[in-house]
């Protein structure tokens, strides 16, 4: 029994001292690719630091995203939670029908009043034509079990925002109509939202589109962050010769390089850009539009480019709201809030 013991203690120090050494003296990544963020740095070493216990945690940080073979034990505990001990949610990461989301609870109505004074100030300020709200529920509305209730989102931010005429577009959209590892809609289910949107803003945005598939594999957000084992999926896009002439300005309608990097989703108006601008050349005499919104937006736009003139893409996340006249003429043009719920209920983004 003292032999057992010894060389359990023997074994468990062997372990210990190994994967210490592995942690501080291995290859140190500075970025993770699966969860799409920067690691953990080594803590500043200061007595300010120790003695108000920041470095303690800043520490404790540090050696989980630098603790050897990470994204296995992340896998490991993944499948255990979700299939062993059959848990609804990992991390709040759960899978529904094959797709996999992020619970997002409870409405949190501090980030909806933040949401709600930014973009009624820009109303107020810039606005000078007709102006609109619409919001794009997350794909949990038909996922989760546990969700928010966004009939109350939307009729929260309708009163807060009482300048903007709502456009209800949540009933048009299902499952099917997102990606299965990632947040956001696909562009080539998302037509008749388009038109829905055109319609209600007076113009009319039908229009022929060819379909075409991206090559580069699709891993969405999700995909990393559920340290699943997920099937690629495949973008898609549409295009037209309207989509073709289009001169725009601060991006790429559809950024092939971005398509190869490592989130190909930013295809679509090369990502998140603070300004955009798209001049359509076939609708010279048409309406302007303003459009203020977050990533979800990128892929809408084309869609909508056929009613309009041109579109100036704005994101509040990169650029302050009392700047916009610097870089935005809002004379005569018509203005469309357009944002995700997963924003608006995490809205210390929106300046």
């Amino acid at each position: 029994m003292k032999i057992k013991n010894i060389i359990t203690l023997v074994c468990c120090g062997v372990f210990m001292l190994t994967f210490s050494a592995w942690c501080f003296f291995g290859p140190k990544a500075e970025y993770s690719d699966s969860e799409r963020r920067v690691l953990a740095k080594f803590p500043e070493l200061s007595w300010e630091q120790i003695s108000s216990g920041a470095f303690a945690n800043d520490f404790e940080e540090y050696a989980t995203d630098r603790f050897p073979m990470r994204d296995a034990w992340r896998s490991l505990k993944a499948y255990a939670r979700l299939g062993i001990f059959m848990q609804a949610d990992n991390n709040d990461i759960f899978v529904s029908d094959g797709h996999i989301s992020k619970l997002e609870y409870p409405i949190k109505y501090e980030m909806l009043d933040h949401a709600a004074e930014v973009l009624s100030s820009v109303a107020k300020r810039y606005a000078e034509g007709e102006v609109y709200f619409a919001m794009i529920p997350d794909k949990n509305k038909v996922l989760a079990k546990l969700s928010i209730d966004y009939e109350a989102v939307e009729a929260y931010m309708a009163q807060k925002m009482d300048l903007a005429e709502v456009i209800h577009i949540g009933d048009m959209l299902s499952a099917e109509d997102y990606y299965y590892t990632d947040t956001h809609w696909r562009q080539e289910k998302i037509v008749d939202v388009a038109e829905r949107l055109g319609e209600a803003m007076g113009t009319d945005v039908r229009t022929e589109y060819e379909q075409k598939t991206l090559d580069t594999p699709f891993y969405g957000v999700y995909a990393g962050q559920s340290a699943l084992r997920t099937k690629p999926e495949q973008i898609r896009y549409l295009t037209n010769d309207t989509i073709r002439s289009l001169t725009v300005e601060g991006a790429e309608v559809y950024d092939m390089n971005k398509a190869q990097g490592k989130d190909p989703y930013e295809m679509f108006l090369s990502g998140n850009q603070p300004i955009i601008r798209m001049v359509n050349p076939n609708c010279p005499d048409g309406e302007r539009l303003i459009l203020i919104r977050d990533s979800f937006g990128s892929s809408i736009a084309p869609l909508l480019i056929e009613g309009f003139s041109e579109i100036t893409l704005v994101d509040l996340r990169y650029i302050r709201s009392n700047m916009l006249t610097q870089y935005v003429d809002f004379e005569g043009a018509k203005v469309l809030f357009l944002y995700s719920t997963l924003l608006l209920n995490n809205s210390l983004a929106l300046k």
